[in-house]
């Protein structure tokens, strides 16, 4: 099984689409009439895609993009208007993170964990 994609409701298709371009992704379906997008990262197989609900109401989940630097990513996000909850933290699961939100509240994660991603020293070892 792999993942493939994930679709995000945002208010207005067009503010979602300049926002993730802005991010780095890129814009490989746009659908004006069924108000839909889809997106490829710079890295992986996973596509994001969004479709347009006016009455989108943003859950808890949170979507996490690895960088090799977190820190630098942050100064060029913000440079470019994005705006984060606070500064890139170090967190006790070893990760580097820094969060922030699209204009219609789904939150995102920028972060750097290296091998910790899938193998931290807890991981459960059949």
């Amino acid at each position: 099984m792999d993942l493939n994609q994930i679709t995000l409701s945002v208010h207005d298709l067009e503010t979602g689409v300049a926002f993730l371009s802005m991010l780095g992704l890129r814009l490989i379906v746009h659908d004006a009439d069924s108000r839909y997008a889809r997106f490829e990262l710079p890295s992986g197989a996973t596509t994001l895609s969004l479709h347009e609900n006016p009455k989108a109401v943003p859950g808890e989940t949170v979507l996490y993009f690895e960088v090799e630097d977190v820190d630098r990513r942050y100064q060029d996000l913000s440079a470019a208007g994005v705006v984060f909850e606070g500064p890139p933290a170090d967190q006790s699961w070893r990760w580097r993170e820094a969060y922030f939100s699209d204009p219609t509240g789904n939150r995102f994660c920028i972060f750097h964990a290296g091998p910790d991603r899938r193998f931290p020293p807890w991981r459960i070892v059949p």
